[in-house]
């Protein structure tokens, strides 16, 4: 018994390395392929589509990181009612609100928004709903701003404002 418990340690150890070793490298392939998806140079954003079918824009919401699914089909800017509670939003009334799940009702907030490459919009009006999920959607009163084209599984977009989007 004395022999086998060095051995036995010997080999969970091993195990415990192999499975760290994985674990990295496994973190690093998941930032080198987001990093791919996403490339900013100058006035241009080019974004490539994900592994879900969608387009990540990675910004923040007051300061929070978070990863904005695009949604050319939304009006405006919605997230989770327990991101924006986390956030310490305010209220400024509920709205109804029509999703690919039905109509919900909501809660109007405002937010400061900037994504990566440089558009920031300060004290934008967004509905918090309920069950969003963890990605907020960036909408149309963001998008409407700014010039873009989507070809081949990349979104193209021009950041230059042509409605009012400050850089």
């Amino acid at each position: 018994m004395t022999d086998e418990l060095p051995r036995t340690w010997k080999v969970v150890t091993v195990w415990l390395l192999v499975g760290l070793v994985l674990f990295l490298g496994f973190q690093w392939w998941e930032r080198e392929q987001r990093a791919s998806r996403f490339h900013a140079a100058g006035d241009v954003v080019e974004i490539r589509r994900g592994d879900d079918g969608h387009y990540h824009w990675p910004g923040t919401i007051n300061g929070r990181s978070v990863d904005f699914l695009v949604d050319t089909g939304a009006t405006g800017i919605a997230l989770s009612q327990d991101l924006a509670r986390s956030l310490g939003l305010a209220s400024e009334g509920r709205v109804r609100s029509s999703t690919a799940a039905g109509t919900v009702t909501g809660e109007v907030v405002r937010i400061d928004v900037v994504l990566e490459g440089g558009v920031r919009v300060d004290r934008l009006r967004a509905v918090a709903l309920p069950d969003l999920g963890d990605r907020p959607l960036l909408g149309m009163d963001v998008l409407g701003r700014l010039s873009w084209q989507q070809q081949g599984g990349v979104l193209r977009v021009d950041l230059r404002p042509t409605g009012g989007a400050a850089r």
